[in-house]
């Protein structure tokens, strides 16, 4: 005869530790980004403007930007410090220290700062490469200068490989998250759950909710490390300009093909040049990769580096063929 257990012995337990693994998942993460934040600072500019009697009127900036090695080598947006004759670098502490401009790299929005300063708390770098759209991210910065230190927001990555393009400044291969990114987040880390940059925060679309971009931090690495070993950036360049083809441009042109690039003019001495493209050429793929406009031709071109050996698919009267080019660098 079967056993009964009385009523009042029968225990009914919650899922053994499930409870306790989100818990300890979360604090983990708390913890990390914890960690995260005494990396970052907030920037602080002042530009000098005239009025029109020439009287000087000082603007102030904000924007945020994080330690990248302990001895006072910080990265963020090249808005942010543009123009500044005066930067001012708030640590996680808040510690006031004077930043000065190493160098720029206008077409990533990418600035390196330095402070003098030792022991500084570095954040860890990421690598770009390994994201995946709806891994989650955290962006931090410092909102509208608001007191208190850095701010947190979560979300998740978006898309990859955006385009944005507003007055002269044309940035691609962007990364795209929900996480809110606020005026004064700018030039902050978007990190990932174990607390390393991923991209750098840089732009919102001001008309739409959850749409925000960041710059992948293997190309802010680039930026950092030509400007520590040469003092300058170098944007990998081909040296042509052109046209995006379509049918109207291939039946005026005679162009057996209606997408691509239609090159329409070569820079003497440039890449392309002494590669032997011509002008009438249509580039139709960079390794492989196809290229169906300019966009495509820019977003290709910024994934390279300079001294890069690339093979560039063409098409010259009517004939396909494959040439050879190294990518030169042009400030």
């Amino acid at each position: 005869m079967a056993q009964v257990i009385p009523k009042k012995e029968i225990k009914n337990p919650t899922p053994p530790c499930l409870d306790d693994r989100v818990l300890s998942s979360e604090d983990e993460i708390l913890d990390v980004l914890e960690r995260v934040v005494r990396s970052v600072v907030h920037v602080n500019t002042v530009r000098v403007l005239r009025d029109r009697f020439y009287r000087p009127m000082p603007l102030r900036g904000m924007g945020s930007g994080f330690i990248v090695e302990p001895d006072g080598w910080i990265v963020t947006n090249a808005h942010v410090v543009r123009g500044a004759e005066k930067i001012g670098v708030i640590l996680h502490d808040r510690t006031l220290l004077e930043g000065s401009i190493i160098g720029e790299c206008q077409g990533t929005d990418t600035a390196v700062i330095r402070v003098d300063s030792k022991g500084l708390e570095a954040a860890e770098l990421g690598d770009s490469d390994r994201l995946r759209v709806g891994q989650r991210v955290y962006a931090i910065g410092n909102p509208f200068g608001l007191e208190g230190g850095p701010t947190v927001t979560s979300g998740v990555i978006s898309a990859l490989n955006r385009s944005i393009h507003s007055g002269e400044i044309s940035l691609a291969n962007l990364v795209q998250t929900d996480a809110p990114i606020n005026p004064g987040n700018s030039g902050g880390p978007l990190v990932d759950t174990r607390g390393r940059v991923v991209a750098m925060n840089t732009a919102i679309i001001p008309y739409a909710q959850g749409i925000g971009f960041a710059i992948p931090i293997n190309t802010v690495k680039e930026c950092l490390e030509q400007i520590r070993t040469k003092g300058r950036f170098l944007s990998p360049w081909l040296g042509v300009y052109g046209l995006t083809l379509n049918p109207q441009l291939a039946s005026y042109y005679g162009v057996a093909a209606y997408s691509g690039f239609l090159v329409t003019n070569i820079i003497p001495g440039g890449p392309a040049h002494k590669a032997g493209l011509e002008a009438g050429d249509v580039i139709l793929a960079i390794d492989g990769s196809r290229i169906m406009d300019v966009e495509d031709l820019r977003r290709e071109i910024a994934r390279k580096r300079v001294g890069d050996h690339v093979k560039v698919e063409i098409l010259r009267d009517g004939h396909r063929g494959i040439i050879d080019m190294v990518i030169e660098g042009r400030r």
